[in-house]
């Protein structure tokens, strides 16, 4: 399967990239080469083998999650810049109201 300068404008055009004429030249001899190579890989027989989520043999790192001690409320506000003596204090990102 061979993609036409037209195919590539468009898939620029989609992705909002302002192709030149040179650039679409190349990328259609470049997409037209990844194109076909992945077409290849439909030749392959799959039947035998088994869908994959990761390549690698991966297991559960995590440790146990055991509840423990934590910060005081006046040891986690210890170094806050701004604090009411409960809350971090911030800056408004959303203006007075907080609506959107």
């Amino acid at each position: 399967m061979s993609l036409t300068r037209q195919d590539v404008a468009k898939v620029g055009m989609l992705a909002r990239l302002a192709l030149t004429e040179a650039d679409l030249e190349r990328m259609t001899g470049e997409l037209s080469k990844i194109v076909n190579f992945v077409s290849q890989l439909s030749e392959l027989d799959t039947a035998a083998v088994e869908p994959l989520a990761h390549p690698l043999e991966s297991r559960n790192v995590f440790r146990e999650d055991v509840p423990a001690p934590s910060l005081s409320t006046e040891q986690a506000l210890a170094n806050a810049p701004r604090q009411d003596g409960s809350c971090f204090l911030v800056p408004a990102v959303l203006g007075e109201s907080g609506a959107a």
